[in-house]
């Protein structure tokens, strides 16, 4: 008979190196099981650490006992309000357990109590590759395909609170980080762990943000960033946008046509125009059908980029200030070149009342439409 001390409950194993999940236990009637009896009967605290330490040392030939040991040091000095040292022995357990979502959870608890965002996305971070684990692990030969199917459901659903607790804890550490590199450092490292991430959005915006000319100014790590995203989430929509974007603005050969992939992927997932389209959707599908019409017009299709601009436009007016500006910009860019001065004229005036980056560009462009017009007469 073995006595369960962790409360994982996943594997029907004593703690073993690549197990999925490390489960510790301890057989009981052993030594080590007599020695934590004792432990738990002592009431004062300060001799409750000592017999612990005791039991580190006595055990340090039992992983299991040692990870445990060190588990409980760790609580009992986050309790006492001694954090660095409730860190340190935490570390010592997950040495002895790396694979323990328990002690990592129980680590993230402490690292945001020290406000410590490096740890705290760590720990996250192995706690989601633990969680994914679960599912990619080797059916054995004597287990049926329903009954593997059965238990590794039954491990996920296990680990789920623990999973959902690290993914919060990690995506709160992104938003806190005031550091640019260390954010897309934290960024990089959630991604891989949680793809599947229900903050994946705005995990995505933190990191175009941060690469972005404010901040780091590095496209090149923008787009391997949105490309490995995409491997992992190929319907993460703002990803989509933002390397949609970057393809229709990079002028190298072949990058309008990624640019309308990207864009046109953004249509199929939005379906703006379905009855339950809510702003966010209709915004993505605005911002898409502009990025296309101006990668047409960079490829001298300007008629064909008109009713992209258009349906921009449209979609766009109310939603966002910015966005909607720049779609009257390109759209009226796109009739000056086709002629067609009075749409230039309206689409161009209708921008320059709108405060913000487009409105001078805007301006500058109606001027020269009236003088043409002008000059026409």
């Amino acid at each position: 008979m073995k006595r369960f001390v962790s409360v994982i409950g996943l594997l029907l194993l004593p703690l073993i190196a690549g197990a999925q999940v490390d489960r510790i236990v301890i057989a009981a009637g052993t030594p080590e099981d007599q020695a934590l009896t004792a432990i738990n009967a002592e009431s004062d605290a300060q001799k409750k650490l000592a017999m612990y330490e005791d039991f580190v040392q006595k055990f340090s030939a039992n992983p299991a006992a040692v990870a445990y040991g060190n588990w409980q040091l760790a609580q009992a000095y986050q309790a006492s309000g001694d954090l660095p040292k409730a860190l340190q022995y935490g570390d010592k357990a997950l040495a002895g357990a790396p694979r323990s979502l328990d002690i990592l959870v129980s680590q993230a608890n402490i690292a945001q109590q020290t406000k410590d965002n490096a740890k705290l996305v760590d720990y996250a971070s192995r706690g989601g590759e633990v969680y994914r684990s679960i599912a990619k692990q080797p059916k054995p030969e004597a287990l049926s395909d329903q009954d593997f199917a059965t238990r590794v459901a039954e491990e996920q659903s296990g680990a789920k609170s623990s999973y959902e607790f690290l993914e919060v804890a990690g995506f709160n550490a992104i938003a806190a980080e005031q550091a640019p590199k260390a954010r897309m450092d934290y960024i990089e490292k959630f991604t891989s762990a949680f793809p599947d991430s229900k903050f994946g959005e705005q995990v995505a915006q933190y990191a175009m943000y941060t690469l972005g000319p404010g901040q780091l100014n590095d496209p090149g790590r923008l787009v391997s960033y949105g490309e490995k995203a995409l491997a992992a989430n190929g319907n993460n929509v703002p990803v989509l946008l933002m390397l949609a974007d970057y393809y229709a603005e990079s002028g190298k050969p072949g990058s309008e046509t990624k640019a309308t992939g990207y864009a046109e992927k953004v249509l199929e997932l939005t379906k703006a125009d379905a009855p339950d389209a809510d702003r966010s959707r209709k915004l993505s599908a605005g911002v898409a059908h502009s990025t296309i019409g101006y990668s047409l017009m960079k490829q001298d299709k300007t008629a064909a980029a008109v009713p992209q601009l258009k349906s921009a436009v449209q979609l766009l007016k109310g939603q966002d200030d910015t966005a909607y500006a720049t779609a009257l910009y390109r759209l009226g860019y796109a009739y000056a070149k086709l002629n067609k001065v009075t749409e230039a004229r309206e689409a161009l005036t209708e921008a320059v009342k709108i405060a913000g980056p487009v409105q001078k560009p805007a301006q500058d462009l109606l001027t020269k439409v009236n003088t043409a017009r002008a000059k026409a007469k």
